[in-house]
């Protein structure tokens, strides 16, 4: 039990600074807590932290070797490509309309936020990869066996949760003296940068 509770921690903290490296999902998140409310970014963190356990047991299965297939890997890449582009083009689409009339702040929408986050988060299946070399990795250095792993990937799942959560939390008391036109700004830097990342990886992969 104590060699389980330490794996845990290890898988936690080892996904704490897997975090550190915030990316487009991430600015999604809080952005969502600053143009709707708290609980909107938090229903959204709890879909990036289900996709995130959904990937990590694939990741354990071994599904991720399957997706090293260059051609598969390529295939998948493009379609998260296209959908993150997709999904940048509406975010910005949606703050330029919102121009013409007050950013509802305070309005809630869970189950859009929910979905929302979680067709951005599942629309990257290359995560698989990333997490079975991780894991691969762990599991070579500590020696862990495949029921280590399950414990390691426990961790390393609830640390997205945790980290998203203070950030939505210190973004959310900040929101009251934030001026709307500010958050509108933001929404355009925010589809602009998810945009932008689809279209630098769907340049890289097209050329390959």
């Amino acid at each position: 039990m104590k060699k389980s509770i330490l794996i845990l921690k290890n898988g936690f903290f080892t996904g704490l600074l897997i975090q550190l490296a915030i990316g487009p999902i991430f600015f999604f998140v809080i952005n969502l807590s600053l143009q709707r409310t708290i609980f909107d970014g938090l229903m959204g963190a709890l879909a990036i932290t289900i996709v995130s356990f959904i990937y990590i047991a694939l990741a354990v299965f071994g599904v991720g070797k399957f997706l090293e297939n260059q051609k598969i890997k390529k295939i998948f890449g493009i379609i998260s490509a296209i959908v993150l582009v997709i999904f940048g083009i509406i975010i910005v689409k949606g703050a330029l309309n919102s121009a013409i009339s007050e950013i509802e702040i305070n309005s809630t929408n869970p189950f859009s936020s929910f979905f929302s986050a979680f067709l951005l988060g599942i629309s990257n299946p290359l995560s698989i990869v990333l997490f079975t070399g991780l894991f691969s990795a762990k599991a070579i250095e500590k020696k862990y066996t495949k029921k280590d792993l399950y414990f390691f990937g426990l961790g390393f799942g609830f640390s997205t949760f945790a980290f998203m959560s203070v950030a939505i939390l210190i973004f959310s008391l900040l929101k009251g003296v934030i001026p709307s036109i500010v958050i509108q700004v933001l929404n355009i830097i925010v589809g602009s940068l998810i945009t932008g990342y689809g279209l630098v990886g769907l340049i890289k992969l097209l050329r390959k």
